[in-house]
């Protein structure tokens, strides 16, 4: 009888969690703390935000968008033949002449207020996604992403899988003793930005055993030309692709040539779309940043 008993439970416990997958609650608000309401089903999708479009590109419904943002078709390919809309100033009657069931947007839409909150009040669901600062929030934005579309699944696994990889490359980067300093640019002279903590860049860096020569400010920066040299950084990455030859650039700058990188030649360009896009593909960048500051310590993870 006990036996029996213990049979029926363990069939109940199985029940219960395929109820529970299969009738998992769809998400009620957006990554902003938004409510939303999710259409039954979703067949027209825009996404506004590059980084979520290649998402839902590796999540394999490309063939679901109607539109894109003008910035996409850098990242994405296959794509360029959707009608497109400037993130910051979206045509807002054009979009609903499309019949989206969904709109996923980033923060760069929200700069100068709402301008979908029409299309919200017409019923048009409309998904915000801000651009996460953390490792842990890219990827609680991957799961949401597909959520939305009932994939949460497929979603969970784009971010496992990303985290293997991180925890991988973490492992060795906490073997480290070691460490080197590290500058990214993420536009160069005259108007040098980089980063401090608080940001997803910082967390790879640290992760990898290095440290951010910019880690005791907090967030996206500005740089003087006179702190960039005076932090005198043994490795110097930049992810600044709008000039010919960014680590060129760097190397032959006027007043650099005794900053350690510099002289050293330690200057390494790292691809700007995995670096700067808040998904799954950071993943790339990371393993291009620890080839470039540690070669040897993650040689097995050179192609």
């Amino acid at each position: 009888m006990k036996k029996i008993t213990r049979i029926l439970c363990a069939l109940i416990a199985v029940v219960l969690t395929f109820s529970c997958a299969a009738f998992a609650a769809a998400p009620t608000e957006d990554r902003s703390g938004n409510p939303i309401v999710l259409p039954a089903e979703i067949n027209r999708i825009i996404s506004l935000a590059p980084a979520t479009t290649q998402i839902l590109e590796s999540l394999g419904v490309l063939d679901k968008l109607v539109a894109i943002d003008t910035q996409t078709p850098a990242y994405v390919q296959g794509v360029d033949h959707l009608p497109q809309f400037d993130m910051m100033t979206p045509d807002v009657e054009q979009i609903a002449a499309l019949q989206p069931d969904i709109i996923y947007t980033s923060g760069m839409s929200y700069i100068e207020g709402n301008p979908f909150q029409a299309l919200t009040d017409m019923g048009v669901c409309v998904v915000d996604i801000p651009s996460s600062a953390s490792i842990a929030d890219v990827k609680l934005d991957i799961v949401f992403t597909a959520a939305c579309l009932g994939m949460e699944a497929e979603g969970q696994a784009l971010a496992d899988e990303m985290q293997q990889a991180i925890d991988e490359l973490s492992a060795i980067g906490a073997t480290i003793t070691d460490k080197k300093t590290v500058m990214f640019e993420i536009s160069a002279l005259p108007y040098i930005y980089s980063f401090g903590s608080g940001t997803f860049l910082d967390e790879m860096i640290t992760l990898l055993g290095a440290e951010n020569v910019f880690a005791d400010q907090v967030g996206w920066l500005a740089i003087t030309e006179e702190s960039a040299v005076a932090a005198d950084p043994d490795v110097i990455l930049t992810s600044v692709n709008y000039i010919e030859d960014s680590v060129g650039e760097i190397l032959s700058r006027t007043g650099w040539q005794n900053v350690a990188a510099v002289a050293n030649k330690d200057v390494y360009y790292i691809d700007n779309g995995a670096s700067s896009l808040p998904n799954h593909h950071i993943v790339d960048a990371m393993i291009e940043m620890a080839l470039a500051i540690y070669p040897e310590a993650y040689a097995s993870f050179a192609e």
